[in-house]
């Protein structure tokens, strides 16, 4: 029979709140390094150049065609014998990082591709510099198509940290295992870690929605009053 008071007894259990802080930060330095490498790709993938474009192409495909935990493994286990070796913690970022850079790239590119060539033309002719343009007037405006995309990504990536477990990272997941391996109360543990992920997912949730306020300022619709005529 589920146990609802060892349930509500470990919502504030001190070793899986410290499991919640590492599925956090590692949420948080994989983002930002998926981050970076998704920007690299979208510029290779952008590239006059051919080989560049190939490059990125057939990295997207190979992270995004293969499993998450496939990955995490070859980084543990698979580089070491090439004579890359990786702690449990820099392997867990490692494999997030390159996992998650292959799909915010193709986030990116999308939101880049949907601004309208003329609004770089119109920057330039303003006397802007390439870079000025991109940031004061590419960027912004790719950036409102690229929240609500990256959001859904943030999510997936925070629930994602979870399987990293299996190398023995101790997140949340692999804190929850540890104590169900003592106390046996798995139904229990796993209730509470799934209302951890829900609470930090619905935590994200209200950033992502300030986020697209913040940006979608200049695009609201904006009532139109018709006069009436007597």
């Amino acid at each position: 029979m589920f146990d609802f008071w060892a349930f509500a007894g470990y919502l504030d259990n001190a070793f899986l709140l410290r499991g919640v802080a590492v599925t956090v930060g590692l949420t948080a330095v994989s983002l930002a390094g998926g981050l970076v490498m998704g920007l690299l790709l979208a510029a290779m993938r952008a590239g006059g150049r051919r080989v560049l474009p190939r490059l990125a192409a057939f990295y997207v495909w190979v992270f995004r065609g293969t499993p998450l935990l496939v990955q995490l493994v070859i980084v543990y286990t698979g580089l070491p014998q090439v004579g890359l070796k990786f702690g449990v913690v820099m392997s867990a970022f490692v494999a997030l990082t390159l996992n998650e850079g292959a799909y915010l790239s193709e986030i990116i590119r999308a939101g880049f591709n949907g601004v309208a060539p003329g609004q770089r033309d119109a920057a330039r002719a303003l006397g802007l510099g390439r870079v000025q343009a991109v940031w004061l007037v590419t960027l912004p405006q790719a950036f409102r198509i690229i929240i609500p995309p990256l959001g859904n990504s943030v999510n997936g990536l925070l629930k994602a940290t979870s399987i990293t477990s299996v190398i023995s990272m101790e997140e949340l997941m692999r804190r929850s295992q540890m104590i169900m391996q003592l106390k046996f109360e798995v139904l229990e543990v796993y209730c509470v870690a799934a209302v951890y992920y829900l609470a930090l997912t619905t935590l994200w949730d209200f950033v992502q929605r300030a986020l697209e306020r913040r940006f979608g300022r200049g695009y609201a619709a904006v009532p139109v009053r018709v006069a009436d005529h007597a």
